[in-house]
């Protein structure tokens, strides 16, 4: 049985919603320094991001052994 190897299944569960953090984190972050910006919003946008971040590095650090 030949086994097929896809990107998909060489990109590690977790790292997707880690490097999204990153992103989203960022983007709320650049929101933030701007004086005209809702502060509500963009330190919700920073949290969510955060969130992503740790969900994901959760989801790495538990599947790590298995590929």
């Amino acid at each position: 049985m030949i086994k097929e190897v896809t990107i998909m299944n060489r990109v590690r569960e977790g790292l997707i919603p880690a490097v999204l953090g990153t992103a989203v984190t960022a983007a709320g972050y650049a929101m933030n320094q701007r004086r005209r910006a809702n502060k509500t919003v963009s330190n919700t946008i920073v949290g969510f991001g955060l969130a992503h971040i740790v969900l994901g590095a959760i989801d790495l650090v538990e599947h790590r052994n298995q590929y």
